[in-house]
């Protein structure tokens, strides 16, 4: 006997009529309960008449993510959990690494645009205008960029940085340094405003050093330089530089944190393995690639909606990288002595 359409709702857990809609006005129903009414569908064999809700599943069967750097663990978190979700939702995802370049993410997003169904562009190095343009008429999703011209997903790192801080000023540290990442990097802009903006409200002095390449090479290739500014502490565009600084400072005859305090961004698996295990904000970048893939099916199924954007939290983790200021350092043992 044939599966019914009685059968396909129970499984999913809805009404007849939402069961019906499905198949034949799936335009009326929210994107998750569509796809949890199409695998049900999928998982028992039913097949209606109408073919209208798997044109739907189709407008979406193909996604091109775009990111600068597989190699960094960040954004290979973003990718499995991007690909994670696309299957759950029937998607194939295609993988393109534009190593950091501006020109070739051009070249790529112009040769894909025509030939996926979606696209999803991670921390790119253009500007959003030209993403836009660039992807004409295919849907598009930026991560860690915004557009009111397509769907966003943002990290609010601004947050983060304000953790980070406020909770340096509590331990003493009043000369914060900040390793810059790419110049094309939307987010480092970002930060570099954020840590200026928060520096100034609290009175202490922010020290924005020469961009370098987000790697551990140039974040050791920073630490002179952090030592020469005279700050005690030092924030780094992401985990790779900052642990690159830990390097070099070390090399050169200081401690960390007795002589520096080291706090880097993203929380990657890095931080943990790190010697002293490094203090960083954590960036949900497995989150985004999950939430990306969403909206690339909510805009198959909703293809008139207004674009969304989605904030996602940031927070500080607290490790051994980071400490007391070298003056508080002083006054409390003098202090206990």
């Amino acid at each position: 006997m044939a599966p019914t359409l009685t059968q396909v709702a129970e499984r999913a857990g809805v009404s007849l009529s939402t069961a019906s809609r499905a198949f034949s006005a799936p335009d009326r129903i929210g994107a998750d309960t569509l796809a949890r009414i199409i695998a049900a569908a999928d998982e028992i064999g039913y097949s209606a008449a109408s073919g209208r809700t798997f044109d739907v599943r189709r407008a979406a069967s193909t996604v091109a993510v775009v990111v600068p750097d597989i190699g960094h663990t960040v954004f290979a978190s973003f990718v499995k959990s991007a690909q994670a979700q696309g299957w759950h939702r029937r998607q194939t995802v295609v993988l393109t690494d534009t190593d950091g370049s501006a020109d070739r993410e051009r070249e790529v997003i112009g040769e894909l645009q025509s030939r996926v169904d979606a696209l999803v562009v991670c921390a790119p190095r253009l500007p959003a205008e030209d993403i836009v343009q660039l992807a004409g008429d295919t849907p598009l999703v930026l991560v860690n960029r915004l557009s009111d011209q397509c769907d966003c997903v943002v990290a609010d790192s601004e947050d983060g940085i304000r953790q980070a801080v406020d909770y340096l000023v509590a331990l003493g540290h009043s000369h914060i340094a900040y390793v810059q990442g790419s110049p094309q990097s939307w987010s480092n802009s970002r930060r570099v405003e954020a840590i200026q903006k928060f520096g100034a409200e609290r009175d202490i002095e922010i020290e924005i050093l020469g961009w370098q390449q987000e790697t551990l090479a140039g974040g050791h290739a920073a630490a002179a330089s952090v030592i020469a500014t005279g700050a005690s502490a030092v924030m780094t565009h992401n985990d790779p530089m900052a642990i690159g600084v830990m390097n070099g400072v070390r090399s050169m005859g200081f401690s960390v944190p007795g002589d520096l305090s080291v706090i880097g961004i993203d929380d990657s698996p890095l931080a943990e393995l790190a010697h002293p295990a490094l203090t960083s904000i954590s960036v949900p970048m497995g989150r985004a690639g999950l939430v990306s893939s969403d909206l690339v099916f909510q805009r198959a199924a909703e293809p008139d909606s207004e674009p969304r954007v989605v904030h996602l939290p940031t927070q500080l983790v607290v490790r051994a990288s980071s400490g007391p200021s070298r003056d508080r350092t002083g006054r409390l043992r003098k202090d206990e002595s």
